[in-house]
């Protein structure tokens, strides 16, 4: 127990004492996020949806594998190097991640958190590194507009009309090869989230479902570390979108907490929602990955961010479960990024 209260700091936050890197990093998107705000930031965009595959589903997998291999060759290591794969997706059973890994011979452990998988792969891949259960460790994650749709909503050609509050699934991936190293982007700490249920059913409104698991795990992440929104150079939620991202800023302020400046949205971030037809904006596992992989660990890089609080957002719901009548639960993952 005395190593376990070393680790963790109040309820719900995990310190990382030694420090674990992110040593590489990769984002890959599709054509519709070839033609948003952040093109130049990815490593590698396809130029259609189904990236050389016969089905979208192979192409989630595709989406995976590039990253991955993207990213292990800018740190110039083999598959035989990484200790362990932390990979999940939106699909039934991880399927887009299972399939990308089985030609790769790393240890494999698929994760299920919906969009805020990237931060659990994350947090995870930390957690091994600074325990010294790994020396280097994979995060990846994935989502695809058209394997999601026919999975969740409706297909494609059926043509159902999107409602205001409805978000764009990302067509993305994003991996992170975190190891030990200096002169990278390193974990200070994780706070992983509780499930959120205010009774949300509609699964076109997916920021309203998510926003409570934000505001849920930033007071919590606040409260255990005694930090304020001004700490951070920027802070990022994962997908809340236009409705879910103001309701946190909404009930924030009614706290008194304002992050007027400090407070970004990756689904808001990813897509031009004036001139791309989005709706609430971006959505997705690839959504909340790709812009951390992409966009904001380049620009910590670049050294104009030195301390990012990422907060991933995720809708826990299924086929089955939205079948039955039940909410959408949701849970939110926060991870502590920092150059200084």
């Amino acid at each position: 127990m005395d190593v376990i209260k070393t680790m963790m700091h109040g309820t719900q936050t995990i310190l990382f004492e030694n420090r674990p890197a992110i040593l590489s990093h990769a984002a890959v998107g599709g054509k519709k996020e070839a033609e948003g705000p952040l093109r130049a930031e990815f490593d590698y965009l396809g130029r259609d949806t189904r990236m050389g595959q016969k089905t979208w589903e192979k192409a989630e997998s595709k989406l995976q594998e590039l990253a991955l291999d993207i990213a292990k060759r800018k740190l110039g290591v083999s598959y035989e190097d990484v200790d362990v794969l932390f990979a999940g997706d939106l699909l039934n059973q991880c399927i887009g991640s299972s399939f990308a890994a089985r030609g790769t011979a790393i240890p494999f452990l698929g994760l299920y958190g919906a969009c805020s998988t990237m931060a659990e792969s994350l947090l995870l891949a930390g957690a091994f590194v600074n325990a010294g259960y790994a020396r280097l460790a994979a995060a990846l994650t994935s989502s695809h507009f058209a394997s999601a749709e026919r999975q969740y909503r409706y297909p494609l050609g059926y043509g159902g009309q999107r409602t205001p509050t409805a978000q764009w699934t990302v067509t993305g991936a994003g991996c992170c090869l975190v190891g030990k190293g200096d002169g990278h982007p390193y974990l200070r700490a994780a706070t992983v989230g509780r499930i959120c249920d205010l009774g949300i059913k509609d699964a076109n409104n997916m920021g309203a479902a998510m926003a409570p698991a934000a505001i849920s795990t930033l007071q919590a992440h606040f409260s255990d570390l005694r930090k304020v929104p001004s700490d951070y150079d920027l802070i990022v939620t994962g997908d809340l979108g236009a409705l879910g991202s103001q309701i946190l800023i909404d009930q924030f302020q009614r706290d008194g907490i304002d992050f007027h400046g400090i407070y970004r949205d990756c689904g808001l971030m990813i897509f031009d929602t004036g001139r791309q037809d989005v709706h609430a904006g971006g959505s997705g596992c690839g959504c909340g990955a790709s812009v951390l992989c992409g966009h904001l660990l380049n620009e910590m890089e670049r050294g104009t961010i030195r301390s990012l609080l990422f907060c991933a957002t995720g809708a826990l719901l299924s086929p089955v479960s939205a079948w039955q009548g039940e909410s959408i639960p949701g849970v939110c993952h926060a991870v502590s990024i920092s150059t200084i």
